[in-house]
């Protein structure tokens, strides 16, 4: 494995900012190791392609080999390296050179992609065969009451991972988006 930078680095925030690596995590993270093929045929883009992310993505730690998954020596299967830290600190991110333009292209690219996963939640058309809920819930919270609902939410979430079964039924990727904030001021009071 290539050696790994911590997650303030610009560099690993650069990478993980990109929206087909940041798929290529997601797919990783929900069907587990992958071949470039898989991945390819999956987001419906070429195998190198597939191949050029894996390798960048594999620079900062977040992807490596898995060897126990492999049919042969010479087949390449990649998995999500869970030993990565997925907490970024944008703040921490900002002190490093460089950090202060990553943490700009990071937070468009994610507001951008916040803005799509809004927008199909809430599209007119409904498509058979698939759930789509959104939830917003107030809540009177201090700090750290909200730090302690956001890691139940995500422990939630990785239980519920665990209990799906591997029994050949027809899966899609799901996306849980979860914001836990302050209520946002209101825009234009007026």
């Amino acid at each position: 494995m290539a050696d790994r930078l911590e997650m303030h680095d610009p560099r690993v925030l650069r990478a993980i900012a990109h929206p087909l690596r940041n798929r290529i995590l997601t797919e990783l993270d929900a069907l587990g190791p992958l071949r470039a093929a898989d991945i390819a045929k999956l987001l419906d883009i070429a195998p190198n392609l597939a191949s050029f992310h894996l390798r960048e993505l594999a620079k900062f730690g977040l992807v490596e080999d898995d060897p126990d998954a492999a049919r042969d020596r010479r087949d390449r299967v990649w998995r999500r390296n869970e030993a990565a830290d997925q907490d970024i600190s944008l703040g921490e991110v900002e002190k490093m050179p460089g950090g202060k333009a990553a943490s700009k292209v990071f937070r468009r690219t994610k507001a951008a992609w916040g803005k799509q996963v809004v927008e199909a939640a809430f599209t007119d058309e409904r498509i058979p065969g698939r759930q789509i809920s959104v939830m917003e819930q107030p809540l009177r919270l201090t700090k750290e009451e909200a730090e302690k609902l956001s890691h139940q939410l995500v422990d939630l979430v990785a239980d519920f991972k665990k209990q799906v079964p591997d029994d050949g039924e027809e899966r899609r990727t799901y996306l849980v988006y979860q914001i836990v904030l302050p209520h946002p001021e209101l825009e234009g009071r007026g």
